[in-house]
């Protein structure tokens, strides 16, 4: 389903049959370093984790991490943005990660605008924020370029790494 739509992308939820292309995000080199090894090695791991992650999301949120589809390549899914609300911090957290071959050309931005305006418009929020490890320079780069601003370091995960929190006002 379809959620939104910017000029190079489609923005949609993701369903059990994107458990091969959630399998090779999870799995690409950047995810591993900035996000961590989510030990999803199976489809059959990757369908768990879309069905206990975004789609519980939708579900009780009403919103989650959606696929983003290029449009120029016959709607490929090519990366994934959205908002998640962690149990352990206060805000909504807005996320975005690509494939390799889709980095550094803008689409991640173009994704996170469309989506910080949902959670402004549709989802009512009043402010969103980010988490990033410290050597994340590209995430840093575009938070900042998105108006989020650095507040503190926090430790929200069981392995004890500091990372950054950025936040918006909307």
């Amino acid at each position: 389903m379809i959620v939104a739509e910017t000029n190079r992308l489609l923005i949609s939820k993701f369903t059990l049959k994107d458990a091969p292309f959630f399998l090779e995000l999870v799995n690409s080199p950047n995810w591993i370093k900035y996000i961590g090894d989510r030990h999803t090695k199976t489809i059959k791991e990757a369908e768990e984790r879309i069905k206990t992650g975004h789609l519980k999301s939708y579900k009780t949120h009403g919103f989650g991490f959606y696929k983003l589809l290029l449009k120029a390549e016959n709607n490929k899914p090519i990366g994934t943005c959205g908002l998640i609300k962690r149990d352990t911090l206060e805000y909504v957290d807005v996320g975005f990660a690509m494939l390799p071959n889709y980095e550094s050309l803008g689409l991640a931005h173009e994704a996170s605008i469309k989506i910080i305006k949902l959670a402004k418009n549709v989802f009512k929020l009043d402010k969103i924020i980010a988490i990033t490890t410290s050597d994340n320079g590209s995430s840093i780069k575009l938070l900042k370029k998105l108006g989020l601003t650095y507040e503190k370091k926090v430790t929200p995960f069981e392995d004890e790494e500091d990372l950054l929190l950025f936040a918006k006002t909307l």
